[in-house]
């Protein structure tokens, strides 16, 4: 994994998540002897610590249950919380790739690539599940890419290509904050949200879109 991303990986998660009084135990029962990518390992480790990012909208699969599909093929390692889609990666008895390719897979449809190789996918991801789990939330369902201009202008763009094949999503950040947009696949159309680590980083939005929630 690129030393950049995986330093950037692990500043996020633990400054957005406090230190977590229930740091988890490694498991007495051991979990499937798999030769996983350095860049999963570095998460699982940030997860005994900070048990939270490993997500809830979406989910990073605890190790004992990282598992070969029916195939044996892909490595399963992520899914949508009611089982509608996974992540997986490669697998092949050569040991992984320093940074391999993750695969997004919908039901019966084929599976496509995500854009970003595993060190930026795992970014996105944490910063996905930390907008969508916040305590703070500012939600609008109905943007034109007019408005999401105006809403972004003031904060940093993640230099990733975008996020998830279904609906293509970019993030943007301040302190205390992660924005995410995503087109909806229906013309001049995007949906965003925002989460906030205090309610006051939602407070620079106010009134540069209409909101359907805003908790500043």
């Amino acid at each position: 994994m690129d030393d950049q991303r995986a330093t950037a990986l692990a500043q996020f998660v633990t400054g957005w998540y406090p230190a977590a009084a229930e740091t988890v135990t490694p498991p007495s029962v051991p979990g499937p002897p798999l030769n996983l990518p350095d860049g999963l390992r570095q998460f699982y480790r940030l997860a005994q610590h900070s048990p939270r990012c490993l997500g809830g909208q979406n989910r990073i699969r605890p190790l004992s249950k990282v598992q070969a599909d029916a195939t044996g093929e892909m490595l399963v390692f992520g899914e949508e919380n009611q089982g509608c889609f996974f992540w997986s990666l490669l697998w092949t008895l050569d040991g992984p790739e320093a940074d391999p390719t993750v695969w997004f897979s919908e039901e019966d449809e084929p599976a496509i690539a995500e854009q970003e190789p595993l060190s930026g996918f795992l970014i996105q991801f944490s910063l996905f599940e930390a907008s969508m789990g916040a305590d703070y939330v500012a939600l609008s369902w109905r943007l034109t890419a007019e408005q999401v201009a105006r809403l972004v202008e003031a904060l940093l763009p993640v230099p990733l290509h975008p996020f998830w094949p279904a609906a293509p999503t970019r993030f943007y950040v301040a302190p205390g904050l992660v924005l995410h947009v995503t087109d909806e696949g229906r013309g001049n159309g995007f949906s965003a949200r925002a989460g906030a680590t205090h309610r006051s980083a939602l407070v620079p939005l106010a009134g540069l879109v209409e909101w359907d929630r805003f908790d500043g």
